[in-house]
């Protein structure tokens, strides 16, 4: 990636993920999973910058260094901004945008991304919703029914 510029590098770590696009939002490049922002690139008062999401935990301790910091206006989610000209090795940004990805990407993607099936956990959570919909609609229908029956009644 050696003389490409900083939106070719981000292009070249982003796109290389499931499910990704690139857009332009607010003026600036971003890149998206489904329709959901995870990274973006730009400019900010001057010099070239990147943005991305980390575990507020990560966020916290990573602004300790003089590189990042809090992204305006979604800082306070965990969002930083990196001055992309400090950047020496592209492979530390790797796993930045990567953590990002993983926080705003669907289960499944994720689950795909690591390839895999989605965790048990979450399909047994969504069907044992789908069971409980399904017994409040059956609830409903049966009480509808049985009034009817009976307001048939002589």
């Amino acid at each position: 990636m050696k003389g490409s510029s900083v939106l070719d590098k981000m292009r070249a770590i982003c796109l290389a993920l499931p499910d990704t696009k690139e857009t332009l939002t607010w003026g600036q490049p971003h890149f998206r999973v489904g329709e959901k922002i995870f990274a973006g690139c730009g400019e900010e008062k001057g010099r070239a910058v990147i943005g991305f999401k980390l575990d507020m935990d990560h966020a916290d301790a990573i602004i300790q260094d003089p590189r990042f910091w809090r992204a305006p206006y979604v800082g306070h989610k965990g969002w930083v901004s990196m001055d992309a000209g400090a950047v020496d090795d592209w492979s530390e940004v790797r796993p930045l945008v990567l953590e990002s990805y993983r926080l705003i990407a669907p289960r499944r993607t994720v689950a795909r991304l690591e390839g895999g099936a989605p965790p048990k956990a979450a399909r047994a959570k969504k069907i044992t919703k789908n069971i409980a919909r399904k017994k409040i609609t059956s609830k409903k229908t049966t009480s509808k029914t049985a009034k009817a029956s009976r307001a048939r009644r002589p």
